[in-house]
């Protein structure tokens, strides 16, 4: 039953069935290439750092070609034969185990950031190198470069000469193989599986709404969109405050959160009137905005999750008329993320509806492209 005061004229349709078992998005564009691109431009006028400089210990590495998904001007290509980028100091090769789809790879490919380079940002996999040598591991996408003022405010997630993981400058995760700062990494606990393991990085993005906001201000809270990231908003939300509504436009999607426990309604259904204190945009469509400005009360608050390929927006009139905050909101806490999984706050497994091996990963990013899929896996180990 719904616990928020917006009306609906019906009910959520049947179960979406379930597999067995399983923003990102910079928000500011990089025009100098870091230390990590493939083209082998390094950090410059940044003084001493640990990363982009080839050192005795990283000199006599070299690498083996992989089975890859690239981003070409032509489109995504899978690489049979694909070469990749020297180890540099400070960065450690993970083995790639599973890596998951996001809209975020889905906007890459539609143009956005202009990326070219292998895709992917979510996965799980195996150092090879360094003090987590033999260990699973999950990777931060923000490659930052500890040096600069941005860094030593703890804002590394934006620092201006930062790669990120298949996003800019960096090859990601589809890959056998990928590169990622020492740093950046943080080991799995044994307790969860690889199917568990792919979704802290979008939980991390979750949990970034509650570092920035604090949710005691908030009463009623809806969460627009039923996707992969609305779906795990929702239930981080739910956590810290009673009257979440997730509305969105399948009632297959929106039964796994009635499921949980969480109201939900078709956004065909609902009355579109000014009743929430937050509204969350997880919807990845360019209406998000427009929708949620029509959902929020005046001087009420809007969260962005969504990024999409283009520059035409909506109309930014109703926000200052209705003296409404908005607030961007990007890469979250990992070690937030990994204690939900391991404590089974959140449930990951249902989301997942369709898994690849990498060698059918144009086939994958079709099926990530259909609104009857939610989580579309790749498994990349190889067999």
């Amino acid at each position: 039953m719904l616990s928020n005061p917006v009306r609906v004229r019906a009910a959520v349709g049947p179960r979406f069935p379930g597999w067995r078992g399983c923003a990102a998005d910079p928000g500011l564009r990089c025009e100098t290439p870091s230390a990590y691109s493939r083209d082998g431009i390094s950090l410059s006028g940044l003084g001493t750092t640990e990363f982009g400089n080839e050192t005795e210990s990283t000199k006599h590495l070299t690498t083996t070609n992989v089975h890859a998904l690239t981003l070409t001007p032509d489109g995504p290509r899978f690489d049979r034969d694909y070469s990749p980028p020297r180890v540099r100091d400070g960065e450690v090769p993970v083995r790639v185990l599973t890596a998951g789809i996001c809209e975020t790879d889905l906007q890459l490919i539609k143009g956005y950031m202009g990326f070219r380079g292998v895709l992917g940002h979510e996965f799980v996999g195996i150092a090879e190198r360094g003090p987590f040598a033999g260990s699973r591991v999950v990777g931060e996408i923000n490659c930052n470069c500890r040096a600069c003022e941005l860094c030593g405010a703890e804002l590394g997630n934006h620092c201006p000469h930062r790669s990120v993981l298949g996003i800019l400058h960096h090859d990601g995760a589809f890959a056998e193989s990928i590169n990622v700062p020492q740093h950046c990494l943080h080991v799995v606990p044994d307790s969860l599986s690889d199917d568990e393991a792919v979704f802290t990085e979008p939980l991390a993005a979750a949990y970034q709404i509650p570092q920035q906001l604090d949710l005691s201000r908030f009463d009623q809270i809806i969460v627009l969109g039923d996707g992969r990231l609305g779906n795990l908003c929702a239930q981080v939300l739910r956590h810290s405050r009673p009257h979440v509504l997730v509305i969105g436009k399948h009632p297959s999607k929106l039964a796994l959160l009635d499921d949980v426990g969480i109201a939900t309604a078709l956004l065909n259904d609902v009355v579109l009137e000014r009743t929430a204190d937050l509204v969350v945009d997880c919807t990845g469509s360019p209406t998000g905005l427009t929708t949620a400005c029509r959902l929020v009360k005046p001087r009420g608050t809007i969260v962005l999750k969504t990024t999409v390929a283009g520059d035409s927006g909506p109309s930014l009139a109703p926000i200052v008329i209705d003296e409404i905050t908005l607030v961007g909101s990007r890469c979250g806490p990992f070690d937030r993320a990994l204690k939900a999984l391991q404590r089974r706050e959140v449930h990951v497994l249902p989301l997942i509806s369709a898994r690849y091996a990498l060698e059918q990963a144009l086939q994958a990013l079709k099926a990530a492209q259909t609104s009857s899929n939610l989580k579309v896996l790749l498994d990349v180990v190889p067999d």
